[in-house]
């Protein structure tokens, strides 16, 4: 069998052996549980996820608000077609 073809010919010996798959296992718990401890303590404990979310809400508030006509039809059209999340009572901030 030539390096760069992974398919052995019929003619090797080990042929079949070759070809049989073999299960490949890998637990991450470990790792999963220490990057998860490494990422709430780069946060730190200052951390507040409430105060994070309602900073995102009032950002896209800001992101949306002052629309012109224009780009109110357009923001209401994105809405309709689901790209963009509803809000509020459907339409940008003022």
């Amino acid at each position: 069998m030539a390096l760069h073809d992974p398919t052995p010919s019929p003619d090797e010996p080990d042929a079949s052996a070759a070809s049989a798959l073999v299960d490949f296992e890998v637990d991450l718990t470990s790792q999963e549980v220490l990057r998860r401890a490494q990422v709430m303590e780069a946060l730190g404990p200052d951390w507040d996820p409430v105060e994070v979310l309602l900073g995102e809400e009032a950002a896209y508030d800001l992101l949306y608000s002052g629309l012109d006509a224009q780009q109110q039809r357009l923001y209401d059209d994105l809405v309709a077609a689901g790209v963009l999340p509803a809000r509020g009572d459907g339409r940008a901030a003022a």
